[in-house]
């Protein structure tokens, strides 16, 4: 019996083989791309973002709105029959200054105290002004990102980074741009250099704590297991999960720094009154708000900047909210 069984295996065996031939089976090649996709979909993060967003019908008219606003902004100088916005308009039969002249067909917006088209001092602030929020934007941007991703991910950074944090927030916001603007000669590269030393700190602190909270997930863990390296782990594994709310951030930043550049200029620290800005046009404005035929003065800047400020709030949070994959639904 025991020599019965222990033969049996290879019975088996034999047997096995002999039931099958090579013309039953073939060798497959190897493809290392279809060993690597596990189901096929046509989801596509970006293109159900987009799809999600232009459902939002105020978002899109806004998005339509700041654009034409921007676009004009910048080819206003170029069209024909505009005057330089420092130009002091003097009547061509009289040579009087004409200053404080009401809205009229000449002036679509009237002129100010010395003589200068309104009109052209609008659009040349908003340009200004754009410039200085899109450059603090970028930086913030930039440098945000870049230290609050080291500071999550990186362990041994931390202390450091905290500790660096700590101090730099202590100096409240407005007494540095006071300080650094008091400093140095007024001017729009002063101003640019006073918003960015400190702008970048509450992005640094939201992406930082964004990072603590995804860092460990199973997916980053192996990741780390198969030896990705830290950078496509950061750009493949980290950034992505956070488009919404870096989005949402980036789009608050440019209203904010055009408020601390209106800021600077009412207390007397902003841009001289040569270069055109919003702040400058407002801080002129609310001088004239106790007479009411040089009120319009104040009101056509004041709602250019409205218009800037609402309306990249309210395309920032649509674009968060449809930047969510959870919506994508």
């Amino acid at each position: 019996m025991k020599k019965f069984l222990d033969g049996a295996p290879n019975r088996v065996s034999d047997h096995i083989e002999e039931m099958i031939s090579d013309k039953d089976f073939t060798f497959a090649n190897y493809d290392e791309a279809a060993a690597e996709r596990v189901t096929w979909s046509d989801y596509s993060y970006w293109r159900s973002t987009f799809r999600v967003f232009f459902k939002n019908r105020t978002a899109v008219l806004l998005l339509i709105l700041l654009a034409a606003l921007l676009l004009f902004t910048f080819i206003q100088p170029h069209l024909p029959g505009q005057r330089p916005a420092t130009l002091i308009n003097n009547d061509p039969e009289t040579g009087m200054t004409l200053f404080n002249v009401q809205p009229n067909e000449e002036f679509w917006f009237g002129t100010n105290s010395i003589g200068q088209d309104l009109w052209s001092m609008v659009w040349s602030g908003t340009r200004t002004s754009l410039i200085i929020g899109f450059t603090v934007a970028l930086s913030e941007v930039v440098i945000g990102i870049t230290v609050g991703v080291l500071w999550g991910y990186v362990r041994s950074l931390d202390h450091i980074m905290t500790a660096l944090y700590n101090v730099l927030d202590n100096i409240p916001q407005t007494i540095l741009l006071i300080l650094i603007s008091y400093i140095l000669r007024p001017s729009m590269s002063t101003i640019i250099l006073a918003m960015c030393l400190t702008s970048w700190l509450k992005m640094a602190r939201f992406i930082r704590n964004q990072i603590v909270i995804i860092r460990d997930r199973d997916y980053n863990l192996a990741s780390r297991c198969l030896g990705t390296p830290t950078y496509r782990i950061i750009l493949r594994n980290l950034l992505p999960y956070l488009v919404s709310v870096m989005m949402l951030r980036i789009a608050t930043t440019i209203p904010e720094a055009i408020g601390n550049e209106v800021f600077l200029t009412y207390i007397g620290l902003g841009l001289p009154v040569s270069i055109p800005s919003l702040g400058n046009l407002i801080n002129t404005g609310r001088g004239m708000l106790m007479y009411q035929s040089l009120r319009y003065q104040l009101i056509f800047p004041a709602i250019v900047l409205s218009v800037v400020t609402v309306s990249f709030y309210i395309i920032g949070n649509a674009f968060a909210d449809a930047a969510d994959p959870k919506n994508h639904m």
